[in-house]
């Protein structure tokens, strides 16, 4: 047994801006599912959206921000984010992250339902990675923090109703069991539970399902956020195709060439994404989508002519497939990208668990309602995750537990499933969960997507591997994502429903504890 004052798990912006701080007062060790710079943080490519122009860029960005969550925002959360916000992107630049700048200033460009130019960007599409090689570099500098890669967190330890650490799977297969004072969920989100997805393997709803089995409220599962961009040719992965596109002034054309989205919203082609995922796939029914930027290429009034040095990751990726960004229509469908429910916390990460705390992705603040703003959640895992670790820091005094009194959360038990077996079985869950809860729901297809989620139940992998983990814990978030669909008889941002169109009377949040749905404002 091991002994910490503080666990954080997951690496990502959430759980190093939190380490950082926690590692002022105690010892914190950090554990992540694979190497240090694999998260969802490096993968976001569109940047990191910032108010730093004054009071009114600030309440312009609340404004924004409240406007995309279609009638759910926390508003007390929004604000604690655009507010504090400029201060936390400062501390990224004292600690050397290069941001990119135009004669010497600070680069800002929009994106999708932003009234005014406030996304930073590093290296033109590589703004989470930049971010994430920041933060690691800082981090390594500070002895108090301990970094495990290659851990497989299996589930929360539990005593008295308090969370008091974690069962730990080590890269040899070794079970580690860590104390610790307060546990922080900072794992991401869950995209690999459908079968297209802008997510890395690693996001397979973790923290999610490991709070939901000890117990804790979870929220807002039914709002999953579909990336409209993400590369569609047949073979290839679903690579991002950064929102930041289309803020350049790229267009979206139908299989007859014609420009859509004047069709669905006044913002064109950056209106909020679930509008702009639905007009996609809508205009899918009569053949493919394209992004064009043929334009933007030999337009004199466009910022980014260069558009292999604005954008060098995709143009990169394009190139691979004998494809420009100057030169070709790109072919795109939506693809499962962010999730807005979570682990229920308020905005300094207490859950209703003493002992566990939840930042960024994995948790659900209100923050983004119904539907993310573009690029706020990178500063949503920074804001945050600093407000976690300071509420944690606060509860310090906490005794630890007494030695000889271990509870430790059940391993999964029974023979150990083939990996041929098992990866068949998560395959079978993702394309169900994407035919029948995905973009677009209704109640037959939510049925359909029940009957098959119980009846995978009875075949779930079991044993000790970190896949036979992510497959149970991909069973979990699927179950609370069509529970919660199922009962949300209404359309709202992301969560749409073709038999229930309109919004409900009043805007509710939905809460799963302990098999139980219900809707409170």
């Amino acid at each position: 047994m091991d002994q910490v004052d503080f666990l954080v798990i997951g690496a990502g912006i959430a759980g190093l801006s939190a380490a950082i701080r926690l590692a002022q007062v105690g010892k914190v060790l950090v554990v992540t599912k694979e190497e240090l710079a694999e998260s969802n943080t490096a993968y976001a490519q569109g940047g990191i959206a910032v108010a730093m122009g004054g009071d009114e860029d600030v309440a312009l960005h609340l404004k924004d921000t409240v406007a995309a969550g279609d009638g759910l925002v926390n508003q007390k959360a929004a604000a604690v984010l655009v507010e504090q916000g400029p201060k936390r992107v400062e501390e990224l630049l004292a600690w050397g992250t290069g941001f990119d700048r135009e004669n010497g200033e600070l680069m800002r460009t929009r994106e999708g339902a932003h009234s005014r130019n406030r996304i930073l960007h590093a290296n033109g599409d590589a703004t989470g990675r930049e971010i994430a090689v920041s933060l690691l570099r800082h981090v390594r500098e500070i002895p108090a923090i301990e970094l495990m890669e290659w851990t497989t967190s299996v589930d929360l330890l539990v005593e008295d109703g308090r969370v008091v650490g974690a069962t730990l799977l080590d890269g040899e297969g070794g079970l580690r069991v860590v104390h610790a004072r307060a546990v922080l969920l900072a794992s991401g989100g869950a995209g690999q539970v459908y079968s297209d997805t802008t997510n890395p393997a690693v996001a397979t709803g973790d923290g999610i399902a490991m709070a939901y089995r000890a117990g804790a409220a979870i929220s807002d599962m039914e709002f999953y956020q579909f990336h409209p961009t993400a590369f569609a040719m047949k073979g290839a992965p679903r690579f991002l195709l950064s929102e930041a596109l289309r803020g350049e002034g790229a267009y979206l054309v139908n299989a007859r060439g014609e420009r859509f989205m004047e069709r669905y919203h006044p913002l064109l082609e950056l209106a909020p994404r679930d509008v702009v995922a639905r007009a996609i796939t809508m205009e899918s029914i009569d053949g493919p989508v394209h992004l064009d930027m043929r334009h933007v290429a030999t337009d004199p009034k466009a910022k980014a002519r260069d558009l292999k040095a604005r954008f060098p990751g995709i143009s990169a990726f394009l190139a691979k497939r004998q494809l420009e960004l100057e030169r070709d229509l790109i072919p795109v469908r939506p693809a499962a990208h962010y999730l807005m429910g979570g682990v229920k916390a308020d905005v300094q990460g207490h859950t209703s668990l003493p002992g566990l705390y939840a930042a960024g992705e994995v948790a659900c603040t209100g923050v983004h309602g119904a539907n993310r703003l573009a690029s706020n959640s990178l500063l949503e895992g920074l804001v945050f995750g600093a407000l976690a670790a300071e509420a944690m820091i606060e509860e310090q005094g906490i005794a630890t537990k007494e030695e000889g009194r271990e509870e430790v959360a059940a391993a999964p038990s029974g023979p150990v499933t083939g990996d041929a077996q098992t990866e068949k079985w998560i395959k079978e869950l993702r394309e169900l969960m994407w035919k029948d809860a995905g973009l677009l729901r209704d109640a037959a297809g939510l049925e359909r997507a029940k009957r098959g989620w119980l009846a995978l139940a009875r075949t779930i992998p079991h044993g000790l591997s970190r896949r036979v983990i992510e497959a149970r814990n991909l069973h979990v978030v699927a179950g609370l994502i069509i529970e919660s669909a199922m009962g949300r008889k209404e359309s709202r941002g992301a969560h749409f429903r073709n038999d229930f169109r309109e919004h409900g009377k009043v805007a509710k949040h939905s809460v799963m504890e302990r098999g139980k749905l219900t809707f409170m404002a």
